[in-house]
């Protein structure tokens, strides 16, 4: 057998079906985003981090990261966004060159509208799938591996839980 042994190695099973998974549950989702809301899933996306975050606003590095966007596609998902007033970008005090994105009133009222039948939608999806316990100890994992891959240091501290705002 020699170098395909390895095609054995149930780590790269354990990957696969995270990808699989996280692509399924995106596509499922944002079906739903852009036919109710129409938002994007991406807009979504941004839009959540930014609502769960306190004071509502991210260093557009930070919403990057958190949102895996390149720096210029955080930059055009912001003007759509910042266009449809549902965002603003404030220049950072201490550092001009920095600027932070901050969910506008008009954002927020959208989130408020959304965010619930997003939540009845996972219950949808999930209900039946894991139980609490299991979906509480998927979620610990969940954060932990995504620490370990973004750095203790990660701007994710920001929330009471320890997790990232959109998390």
């Amino acid at each position: 057998m020699g170098e395909f042994e390895t095609l054995d190695d149930t780590r790269l099973t354990s990957v696969g079906l995270l990808f699989e998974t996280a692509a399924s549950l995106r596509r499922i989702f944002e079906q739903r985003f852009e036919t109710e809301n129409r938002l994007s899933g991406q807009s979504f996306d941004v839009l959540i981090r930014l609502a769960r975050t306190p004071g509502h606003r991210l260093r557009m590095s930070e919403l990057a990261d958190q949102a895996s966007l390149s720096p210029s596609g955080l930059t055009r998902a912001a003007d759509r966004l910042a266009d449809e007033g549902l965002m603003t970008r404030q220049v950072c005090p201490e550092d001009r060159r920095g600027a932070f994105a901050v969910l506008t009133p008009k954002g927020e009222e959208l989130m408020n509208r959304a965010v619930p039948d997003h939540i009845a939608h996972i219950d949808e999806v999930l209900t039946g799938v894991l139980t609490p316990e299991e979906e509480q100890v998927l979620t610990e994992l969940l954060r932990r591996l995504r620490d370990h891959l973004h750095g203790s240091g990660s701007a994710c501290g920001l929330v009471a839980d320890g997790g990232c705002p959109g998390a």
